[in-house]
């Protein structure tokens, strides 16, 4: 039993009891808390037992699981795959914990189904980053989609069966595409080693002597199954409308965690496996990466809709992503891994305070919203900091991954380089402009003013009225705590995360150059 193992087992363990707490919401909630909180604290042992300057994939374990075919539960963890298993260890707690506080789950659902959902994405989401059996990740990934099509067909908005069945075939249908290259691979090392595999350490060494073409074929069926959950313009029409409907915590997961399983994918799968291939198709990826920058972030400055905002505003980030991913360059690819990250903490955050806002007004729309900082400082500022992180504003987080990107990708694309960075300013635009419509000036909106059956009186002090709608309380700060001190913390010492990352980027860098 390694650490790993305790970490996937544990909310398995937790859903099961969980799940059978429908007559006890409380219960459930307290239960799922505690849970959650444990498998955070198994990451402090977790992390600390792994070694920069060490093998490539530690915490391993395997058995066998239908010998016949090579296939083995096989798991284990190098730097790329230990932070983002860190990240959903963070996040679950908060989802969790934020049940009430920004989710109000429809009548007739209980607290307990919910909770069991979350915690069985949360054990299948660690599967997939863990996973070093090919076949194996295949199914997880697949897997994985049970949950959250229940969490947003179950619990989301008007439109949640609509969006919940699109999220669905979108990602399955990727994964079969996935599949078939998968077994494209299994023949390569049967025909060389005399016997079939789908080990992922196996695989590598054997595929990426294939033929260039060859491996442009396969290169493709995991590349379109990864840009699809990336997900990477234009194969994203699924992610506005999943998480425009998803409840909040549901779309923290969604945003913030699930989709790094495709840029995770790149660095895993596609650049060791087929190294020849993704320098022949660079390229292509780089000007969709750049494309997704500057199509997301115009689109996210048009939105009228908070939640589908914050959808926009992550193709944007994750074009950044893929940009660093395939400028080839070290600086620019621990660029990307660390934007994995901070693109998580500083969404996640986003999320969870437009959820608050979203609780105290009653709509998700930005035109039911103004002068908001005039009783809600607090909640004001946790707004102003989630922004200014999302937009990397030197001294948060997100600042040295995005520069890092542009500095690497700049060495040997300096076109994309300088086509990226219109994002940074169309960034800071989008997101001060999405404040200054919500927090500042005069107080509209009838949501706020307590009209037409709004949650309150009027909130605003020159008015006369009472104030209805109160700030942060106990509980939410407690919430976003753990995020504000890792968003102003990584901003001035990254060093724990980069170390961390570091050698994970230098072999899959040693895995391209060492190609044909």
């Amino acid at each position: 039993m390694t650490w790993l193992l305790a970490l996937i087992l544990l909310p398995v363990v937790g859903a099961v009891v969980v799940a059978t707490m429908k007559a006890n919401d409380r219960l459930a909630l307290r239960t799922a808390l505690a849970l959650s909180i444990v498998e955070f604290l198994l990451i402090i042992p977790f992390w600390a037992s792994y070694s920069p300057s060490g093998a490539r994939l530690q915490q391993v374990s395997s058995m066998d699981w239908i010998p016949g075919f090579g296939i083995h539960i096989s798991f284990g963890t190098d730097g790329v795959s230990l932070i983002m298993i860190a990240v959903i260890a963070l996040l679950v707690p908060i989802v969790v914990g934020a049940l009430g506080v920004t989710d109000k789950l429809p009548a007739g659902r209980s607290a307990g189904g919910f909770l069991s959902l979350i915690l069985l994405q949360e054990a299948l989401t660690i599967g997939v980053f863990a996973a070093t059996d090919v076949f194996l990740f295949y199914v997880l990934f697949e897997i994985m989609l049970i949950p959250m099509y229940f969490l947003i067909g179950g619990y989301g908005g008007a439109n949640r069966q609509y969006a919940a069945v699109k999220f669905f075939l979108y990602s399955f249908l990727g994964g079969l595409i996935m599949l078939a290259s998968a077994i494209g691979a299994y023949s390569l090392a049967s025909d060389k080693l005399g016997k079939g595999t789908f080990d992922w350490a196996t695989l590598v060494t054997v595929v990426r002597d294939a033929p260039t073409g060859t491996q442009i074929w396969l290169f493709l069926g995991f590349f379109l199954a990864f840009a699809i959950k990336a997900p990477l313009v234009p194969f994203h029409t699924w992610l506005p409308d999943a998480a425009g409907e998803a409840p909040i915590g549901v779309a923290v997961l969604l945003v913030g965690v699930l989709d790094k399983v495709g840029t995770f994918g790149f660095l895993r799968y596609c650049l060791p496996m087929f190294p020849e291939a993704s320098k022949q198709l660079a390229p292509l990826v780089l000007v969709l990466g750049v494309a997704g920058v500057l199509y997301g972030s115009i689109l996210a400055a048009g939105q009228r809709d908070m939640k589908r905002f914050i959808a926009y505003v992550s193709i944007a980030h994750f074009g950044f992503i893929a940009l660093g991913i395939f400028a080839f360059n070290e600086q620019a690819m621990a660029g990307s891994v660390s934007y994995m990250l901070n693109h998580s903490l500083a969404t996640g955050m986003l999320i969870v305070v437009i959820g608050m806002i979203v609780v105290r007004g009653g709509s998700t729309k930005i035109s039911d919203y103004g002068g908001m900082s005039k009783v809600t400082p607090l909640l004001a500022g946790m707004l102003l900091l989630a922004g200014l992180s999302t937009l990397s504003l030197p001294g948060t987080n997100s600042f040295v991954s995005e520069f890092l990107v542009l500095l690497g990708s700049f060495v040997d694309h300096p076109v994309y380089a300088i086509i990226a960075t219109v994002g940074m300013v169309l960034a800071a635009a989008y997101v001060l402009w999405l404040y200054q419509r919500i927090m500042t000036g005069p107080v509209r909106g009838d949501a706020l003013l307590g009209a037409g059956g709004g949650p309150g009186t009027a909130i605003a002090p020159e008015l006369g009225a009472k104030k209805s709608i109160k700030d942060l309380g106990g509980r939410e700060i407690a919430i976003l705590a753990p995020l504000v001190v890792l968003i102003i913390g990584l901003g001035f010492y990254p060093k724990p995360v980069l170390d961390t990352i570091t050698p994970s980027v230098q072999q899959t860098m040693s895995a391209v150059n060492g190609g044909k």
